[in-house]
């Protein structure tokens, strides 16, 4: 069995800044500041972005621990209402027939490897309408903040779910960041890249993934490397 584990922002969809302009009014809601303007987002943690920003803020991190909770359900309501112009949204290319091909596969299944917590991933997928429980096994930004820890999260649920173990060279990342490409390789995982984000081609395949895609159009041929190895 193999498990293809997908990335959101950037492999998935576009939410054309919906998830910071809610982060940002999140954060500043609760602790007065955005953060920094510059701090690259994609391929960070929901916890992380947090984190991080605040701390650039000078909140320190008891502080910052101690409103997490709430400062990411602020996050989620204010995704919501970001999400409700059902332009700031959209599938990247490919992607419907690529998942489609996927599941009609015997022995392969569909999950979600992502920064965001739960509650935000359910919000953008739902956006562009694409169903959350096609995903069977998946692995959020409310598991571990730190994104490498996730692949684990993914491997023990996968174990759960299929009721056997799950060898890390069964487990095949996609995603759009050198982040999505590294996060797995301490399990075996097999990474993916496509540059339907914020890195090109040539930037991604620098971290040496399995294959480097331009978009996920090529149903076939993303098909052949994800199942491939």
């Amino acid at each position: 069995m193999k498990l293809i584990l997908f990335d959101i922002d950037g492999t998935l969809l576009w939410t054309d800044g919906a998830g910071r302009r809610a982060m940002e009014g999140a954060l500043f809601g609760m602790f007065g500041h955005h953060g920094d303007p510059a701090y690259r987002y994609d391929g960070k943690t929901d916890r992380q972005i947090v984190r991080e920003q605040m701390r650039s803020a000078g909140v320190d991190d008891a502080d910052i621990s101690s409103r997490m909770h709430d400062v990411l359900q602020s996050y989620v309501w204010l995704l919501e209402l970001e999400l409700r112009d059902v332009a700031s949204a959209r599938l990247c290319a490919g992607v419907r027939p690529l998942l489609d091909a996927v599941e009609a596969q015997e022995h392969a299944t569909i999950g979600l490897l992502t920064g965001n917590i739960e509650q935000g991933a359910r919000r953008k997928l739902q956006a562009v309408d694409l169903d959350f429980a096609r995903f069977r096994v998946n692995a959020f930004g409310c598991d571990h903040e730190d994104r490498p820890q996730l692949p684990v999260v993914a491997q023990q649920r996968a174990e759960a779910f299929f009721g056997t173990t799950m060898p890390g060279e069964h487990m095949v990342i996609i995603g759009d960041t050198p982040a999505d490409i590294q996060c797995g390789r301490s399990l075996g995982a097999r990474a993916i890249g496509v540059a339907t984000g914020r890195y090109s081609v040539d930037e991604l395949a620098a971290h040496n993934p399995a294959a480097v895609f331009e978009t996920l159009e090529d149903t076939d041929a993303v098909l052949e490397a994800l199942l491939g190895g």
